[in-house]
């Protein structure tokens, strides 16, 4: 299949550049390159997130037939790839929910830190973690319900906190998370292997660090919940304020002999987007892979990018393509408002760009789902705001209840792409031609 021209068809083109981004974070056989030789002992497969599915699809298919292997790992609803579902291997995949925690999470969670226990020297653990892990191993701590774990975690999304600071707050109310589980797996080795879906890709963050140390601390997460207004149990500030939350942190033996390897980050799916639109003709400039802060005011920020581009030539010469990933935040100000971060983004770019012409966005999450809608994200045209006023649409009054998903849905704007089986966080491409 030819690739689409981005002067002909900027959708398609766009489109195609997300794709490939995806293409790029989805495991396969490249896995083997991170794969440790079998051990004198048992291998045991432990892992969690929205790419657990496909790690440990493509771990069975590349361990030796001849190795023992067994474990347990679970991923969200439907991000089971079909052809495992048809002919599972040695690993069992089970399904949670995501974002929020529900009791399928907390009895697979509790199943793999059983699984963690009695474990020897000889063994090896391979860990396999991505996005989505924090709220798959849902495993309260001591004292605490799932219940109440959920209502933090809702309180959390909806409050603008940046990722490392929810996932700061969900390793100290866990009894897996932040290291935990690296500790009950001792004395056996832990090869962990990483999808990162966060800013800086930092083992701590991903999935909340379950075989890593945690340099944070109780009171960091109480001062998280403070800064945000965010009402915890009596029982979970207990165990904060007393330390009995508290986490294995760095040099902790339990970690002796453990290795960490980065299996597919961001950066790397927008270096694979840029050598597309390259190969394309069309210059290209990645401008980070680390951008958080609120998505509207990030969508503001890169339309005045755009339009400076589109006027003046600068600081990009024309046509170009430019690339940006990350995880901003919203902070859900009214109740009833559907949509995720990339939508808000891209309504609030489209606001500010007022129809400049020759500017196409795209914005989407890599694991298809924004916020917890049915779409990965979705495209804004020249012609956005025309067509929306045409249907009687007022794009203001949608982003301040932050509905962006019934702003472009009408439109026939929205991206889907069905579960794409990773995720490496936020994808941006803006074309101005």
């Amino acid at each position: 299949m030819s690739m689409p021209s981005p002067q002909s068809d900027p959708r398609g083109f766009l489109r195609a550049l997300f794709d490939a981004a995806i293409a790029r974070a989805v495991p396969g056989p490249g896995l083997a390159a991170f794969l440790p030789k079998p051990p004198k002992g048992r291998t045991l497969v432990l892992g969690a997130g929205k790419a657990g599915g496909s790690m440990a699809a493509a771990v069975a298919g590349l361990w030796p037939a001849d190795a023992p292997l067994s474990g347990l790992v679970v991923t969200r609803y439907d991000y089971v790839p079909q052809a495992y579902k048809d002919k599972p291997g040695r690993i069992e995949v089970v399904e949670a929910a995501h974002p929020v925690p529900d009791e399928a999470g907390r009895r697979a969670a509790r199943r793999i830190a059983d699984l963690a226990q009695g474990l020897t020297a000889d063994d090896l653990v391979l860990f396999l973690v991505s996005g989505g892990a924090s709220a798959l191993l849902a495993l309260p701590a001591e004292g605490l319900t799932l219940d109440q774990k959920q209502l933090v975690n809702k309180a959390l999304l909806k409050s603008g906190a940046a990722i490392d600071e929810m996932n700061c707050v969900r390793k100290h109310l866990s009894a897996i998370k932040g290291g935990r589980l690296a500790a009950r797996c001792a004395p056996a080795r832990v090869v962990t292997l990483l999808i990162s879906d966060v800013p800086g890709d930092s083992p701590q963050v991903i999935g909340s660090g379950p075989t890593v140390p945690d340099s944070t601390t109780c009171a960091d997460a109480l001062r998280i919940l403070k800064r945000y207004g965010i009402d915890i149990p009596e029982v979970a500030r207990q165990g904060l304020e007393s330390g009995a939350y508290e986490t294995p942190k760095p040099g902790d033996a339990c970690f002796a002999g453990h290795e960490v390897h980065m299996v597919s980050t961001p950066r790397q799916s927008l270096d694979a987007a840029a050598a597309l639109a390259r190969a394309a003709g069309i210059e290209t400039h990645v401008l980070s892979d680390e951008i958080e802060g609120e998505s509207r005011d990030v969508g503001k920020v890169h339309a005045a990018l755009a339009r400076y581009v589109a006027r003046h030539g600068q600081p990009f010469a024309k046509p170009c393509v430019v690339l940006s990933g990350g995880e901003t935040t919203v902070t859900v100000a009214a109740k009833g408002g559907r949509g995720g971060r990339a939508s808000e983004f891209l309504l609030s770019a489209a606001i500010a760009l007022q129809g400049e012409a020759n500017v196409h966005v795209l914005a989407g999450d890599t694991d298809g789902i924004d916020g917890v809608e049915d779409n990965a994200g979705a495209i804004v045209t020249p012609d956005t705001l025309a067509r929306a006023a045409g249907l009687g649409l007022k794009p203001q009054e949608f982003l301040d209840r932050n509905d962006a998903y019934n702003f472009f849905k009408p439109l026939g704007d929205l991206v889907v792409t069905g579960p794409t089986f990773t995720n490496v966080n936020d994808f941006r491409a803006m074309l101005i031609l």
